[in-house]
């Protein structure tokens, strides 16, 4: 079955054949790396549905997570090489057998945690929650919605979460600049309803920041393993001290 982004990527291919400009050429290879990711939504789900199984038989802390696409490590080389990834490797470090149930999942907006994801957390006893949410509500939920919805996620987590906040465009994308200061707001939004709860932010925002080359994936959008790192880095300096000592 032919996908749309399938369909836009064979379209591209032959006009980047009929005539080799450089401009077509670089459309050519935004449009490959585009659907590169696309594939890996597929198989990092996969990946996470067989992992959340093992960690749901298994022993020791659990570590829920909830989010988008970023918390998939989609762009990322692997699934381990995500944000998700880097970090649980770190709270092995000493010897903890850490398990991760990740919930999120690519394409996400608020609503979506608040519908599909936040139930999940009825009955389980996580020693950790993380969410990171809101990217994809940008440029789809209207402002007022999304700050409500941000609202409710946040107040609907447990005491034992980490909210992570959202990293600001630049001029890197024209579109970047103009919502960079929209993006800010909503962070300082996440930083009060977070604090006021007396919950730790990541502040993604500070350590992700420019310049981004090298830091991202073939898409042009998602981080890759070194932009991601940027991502754990902030989580982990946000995490409770008795998280990494555990």
């Amino acid at each position: 079955m032919t996908t749309p982004i399938g369909a836009l990527h064979r379209a591209i291919m032959r006009w980047g054949e009929a005539e080799r400009t450089s401009s077509r050429l670089s459309l050519q290879r935004w449009v490959d790396g585009v659907a590169y990711v696309d594939v890996q939504a597929r198989t990092y789900a996969d990946y996470w549905t067989r992992q959340n199984a093992a960690a749901l038989s298994g022993d020791g802390p659990l570590w829920v997570v909830l989010g988008d696409s970023t918390a998939q490590g989609l762009g990322a080389s692997s699934p381990l090489n995500g944000y998700v990834g880097q970090v649980l490797n770190a709270l092995r470090r000493k010897g903890t057998p850490w398990r991760v149930l990740n919930l999120s999942r690519s394409g996400a907006q608020t609503r979506h945690v608040l519908e599909d994801q936040l139930p999940f957390l009825d009955g389980l006893k996580p020693a950790l929650v993380t969410c990171g949410i809101g990217n994809n509500d940008i440029l789809a939920t209207p402002p007022k919605r999304f700050r409500d919805h941000l609202r409710q996620v946040i107040d609907r987590l447990p005491t034992s979460s980490v909210v992570m906040d959202l990293t600001v465009p630049d001029r890197l994308w024209r579109i970047g600049g103009a919502v960079s200061p929209y993006v800010s707001g909503i962070n300082q939004l996440i930083s009060n309803t977070a604090t006021s709860r007396g919950l730790p932010v990541a502040e993604v925002s500070r350590y992700a920041r420019p310049p981004w080359r090298g830091m991202l994936a073939p898409d042009a959008f998602h981080p890759n393993n070194l932009g991601y790192r940027r991502h754990a880095d902030a989580l982990l300096a946000a995490l409770p001290s008795g998280v990494l000592s555990s």
